[in-house]
């Protein structure tokens, strides 16, 4: 009974208010951007959605993990990045309205993406006999639970900005209890295992977040993106949605231990995302902007 409220009630919740807090930052604008910004919208997407896959595949053979455990890093891989990333490019001086944009963007490609992403590794780590339970009403779901908060958020901000400035800082704070709350959830569900799943996915987790920020920083400096926006980039697919990625796991696919990577993930990324903004910010001079 315990098992069914959290993945029928609390998990969808918890979505749905990180998602809304998302939406209320988030105006037609940000999409616009886009077509105004090609090329870093490009290569932010680039490194996003494909480059980062490749990587969680090869350190998932690299480091030999279990079953269960590649597919749960894969799921994470292929998550959208978090709102919170918005607050830590903020705090390192990246260029905020990239990140939001970003965000926007690839949290919409993500749920046509996602299910691809999945259904390969769930053939190549689990076997090949073996499919993913992701039925049709189950993407229906998640399509609900991710896009109608976002939807309602930016109905909200569009038609009373006021309120929605008000309501950002609250969302904010509710958003990162639930996510506390979620992480114990998934390792809770998995306590006899946590201890042995950490040893296997604790270390992977930290270079695959590492890595991560690190290729989402110097390959957009490699084609002469400003530092700004390289950083917005690098803190863009470093901070994962991990919320979306533990839900998945638990109420799409029910699977405990596959939630266990993106929890450890989404603890581990606040230390590495706050050292990272002080690295890339060392010494730092003014530069002009686009």
């Amino acid at each position: 009974m315990e098992s069914n409220y959290i993945t029928l009630i609390l998990l969808p919740l918890a979505l749905g208010i990180i998602m809304l807090g998302l939406g209320i930052s988030l105006s037609i604008a940000d999409f616009k951007r886009v077509i105004v910004y090609p090329k870093a919208i490009f290569i932010g997407l680039v490194c996003q959605m494909l480059l980062l896959p490749i990587l969680c595949f090869f350190l998932a053979n690299l480091f030999n993990l279990s079953p269960e455990l590649a597919v749960g890093l894969m799921l994470l891989s292929a998550s959208p990045g978090g709102p919170t990333a918005n607050l830590f490019s903020y705090l390192a001086k990246g260029d905020v309205a990239l990140n939001i944009s970003l965000t926007a963007v690839n949290s919409l490609l993500s749920l046509f993406t996602l299910p691809f992403i999945i259904n390969y590794s769930f053939i190549y780590f689990m076997g090949s006999d073996q499919t993913i339970p992701m039925q049709f009403k189950k993407v229906i779901e998640v399509f609900f639970i991710v896009l109608v908060p976002v939807a309602i958020g930016m109905y909200l901000k569009s038609r009373n900005p006021a309120l929605t400035t008000k309501l950002e800082k609250p969302i904010k704070v509710v958003s990162a209890l639930f996510l506390v709350a979620i992480i114990l959830v998934a390792i809770m569900k998995e306590k006899e295992n946590v201890v042995s799943f950490f040893l296997q996915v604790g270390i992977v987790t930290l270079v695959f977040n590492v890595l991560s920020m690190v290729i989402g920083f110097y390959i957009p400096r490699l084609f002469q993106l400003a530092k700004k926006q390289s950083i917005s980039i690098g803190m863009e697919i470093g901070i994962h949605n991990g919320t979306l990625a533990i839900y998945i796991a638990l109420s799409v696919i029910g699977n405990s231990a596959m939630s266990i990577p993106p929890a450890i993930y989404s603890l581990i990324m606040f230390f590495t995302a706050a050292a990272f903004g002080y690295i890339v910010n060392i010494g730092r001079k003014p530069e002009l902007e686009y």
